[in-house]
């Protein structure tokens, strides 16, 4: 192996490494038996971002104008809170927030169906913590989907 191969792998990261060893990983939901592509296949990252930056914009509007009195400061306080009330209600009821909705996903459980309230409320908690929700596993589902037992599939 020259000097190249050995800085690429490095850059690359461990999973191309393993690749140009001969490990097959599979795709994204190969493990959760969902389909590679198409409605219910597992969510891209560029999609679930947008939809969460769409529902931030939402809740800073509604805290902004309904709960914090034009005071900016305590807008993005009160968004936080609106955040993860709207995400219980909705991921809770139909299983998609308006701006997962808007870009056609929704938060199933990992055998399919609904996620039960108890696992959203987990879900939710972890998410607001933020932590959780930028740790991944190798299908792309945030620890706080992980732990909570969900998929954000593609409707």
């Amino acid at each position: 192996m020259d000097n190249r191969q050995a800085i690429g792998s490095w850059i690359s990261g461990p999973r191309a490494a393993a690749e140009d060893m001969g490990v097959e990983f599979g795709y994204r939901g190969q493990q959760l038996g969902l389909p590679e592509t198409g409605p219910g296949s597992i969510a891209r990252p560029g999609r679930r971002f947008a939809a969460l930056f769409l529902d931030w914009a939402l809740c800073m509007l509604i805290a902004f104008g309904l709960l914090s009195g034009g005071r900016a400061q305590s807008a993005s306080n009160w968004a936080l809170v609106v955040f993860a009330v709207l995400s219980v209600l909705t991921v809770g009821t139909v299983g998609f927030t308006p701006g997962k909705r808007l870009l056609g996903l929704r938060v199933v459980a990992e055998g399919g169906g609904r996620i039960s309230l108890p696992r959203v409320v987990l879900r939710t908690v972890l998410l607001v913590v933020v932590i959780p929700a930028v740790v991944w596993d190798r299908d792309g589902r945030g620890l706080h989907d992980r732990l909570s037992r969900a998929v954000q599939v593609r409707i």
